[in-house]
């Protein structure tokens, strides 16, 4: 990013060859829409080029790039108000065609309870869980002590817990004719 940041902008290739996949899935797993989330990628892109000046090298460039994606998600968002809120069917509807029916069964549930969940808990449990980050490069992204990110995903997993079991009770209620 800092030959970018001087310039080279043939360096931001590199940069998206690299990080377009994670951000990619962390789109996903935020919206449960790929479309959506391709476009989002490209806007991350576009505003890194756009804001290429405010990379500081002694930080981690990953959280400066989740730092405009959070804000790229926020703003599409605020676009997409008026339309239809995240719905369990957009979760749920993707499946990978080798898996055994009771895997398939318990990631749909894991995708609705996600879905279920607030964006705040959504975004730090694909963070943490999915993205790998650490709490300290979360903690710079949301501003916040990594103390309090720990605090948050802690409380965000319980949650998860919480509407996972609910959507497999609903399920089973539903198979049960309840």
């Amino acid at each position: 990013m800092e030959t970018v940041r001087s310039g080279d902008l043939g360096g931001l290739a590199v940069l998206f060859e690299r990080h377009h996949r994670p951000l990619f899935n962390y789109f996903v797993h935020l919206n449960g829409n790929r479309e959506l989330s391709e476009d989002l990628v490209q806007d991350v892109f576009m505003r890194m080029l756009k804001y290429r000046q405010t990379f500081k090298p002694d930080r981690p460039f990953a959280a400066w790039m989740y730092q405009i994606a959070r804000n790229a998600q926020a703003d599409s968002l605020q676009k997409r108000k008026f339309e239809v809120g995240l719905g369990d069917k957009e979760f749920a509807s993707e499946h990978a065609m080798d898996e055994n029916l009771t895997r398939k069964q318990e990631i749909s549930i894991l995708r609705r309870a996600m879905a279920r969940l607030p964006l705040e808990k959504r975004e730090l449990l694909v963070l943490s869980r999915f993205q790998n980050m650490k709490y300290e490069h979360i903690a710079e992204i949301l501003g916040c002590e990594p103390g309090t990110v720990k605090v948050r995903v802690f409380r965000a997993m319980r949650a998860l817990e919480q509407a996972y079991f609910a959507v497999a009770e609903e399920r089973r209620d539903a198979a049960n004719g309840n």
